[in-house]
């Protein structure tokens, strides 16, 4: 419930849930649990032009890492063994969502280590979604350049006006 007395499903709004730990963007600036996939979009050390585009896929651990000219990293060896991009992606999404949510969210079997999401996983070569995990990464980055306004977004109006949902 939220201080105005209705509930937080009857409203177009959710509540932002803090992170695990506080993490660098700067590295990687986009970090998601979505599309039965954690994914995001990890800054090259070596090249400000350009990121890469990496996910883990949930159930099979399907590796995947390529640049966002839709190159493959050289860094993942065979697709099954994680380059530093998927390692740094995966560090950040323990710090936002917490390493059991996302060992969870992936089917991955912590042990008793309690904290170590590499060693539940057992990696293999996932198809290459870099296209269309960089398109959600722009499409979160169009909100940053929408200015304030109460006045719905039109790409969300899907979301039941208030009055209609009591």
């Amino acid at each position: 419930m939220t201080t105005d007395g209705i509930a937080y499903e009857r409203r177009s709004a959710a509540p932002v849930i803090a992170p695990v730990q506080p993490r660098k963007l700067a590295k990687v600036p986009f970090v998601e649990l979505a599309g039965g996939r954690l994914q995001g979009v990890v800054s090259s050390g070596s090249d400000a032009e350009r990121v890469y585009v990496s996910s883990i896929t949930a159930g099979d651990h399907g590796l995947s890492c390529n640049t966002n000219n839709n190159r493959p990293c050289g860094g993942l060896a065979g697709g099954t063994r994680a380059c530093g991009h998927l390692r740094a992606l995966a560090d950040a999404a323990v710090a936002q969502y917490g390493a059991e949510r996302v060992a969870r969210y992936l089917k991955a079997d912590l042990g008793e280590t309690g904290d170590d999401l590499w060693a539940g996983l057992h990696p293999t070569t996932a198809p290459n979604r870099a296209a269309e995990v960089f398109a959600g990464f722009l499409r979160h980055l169009s909100y940053l350049e929408v200015a304030p306004s109460t006045d719905p977004l039109p790409e969300l109006q899907w979301f039941p006006a208030p009055a209609a949902v009591r």
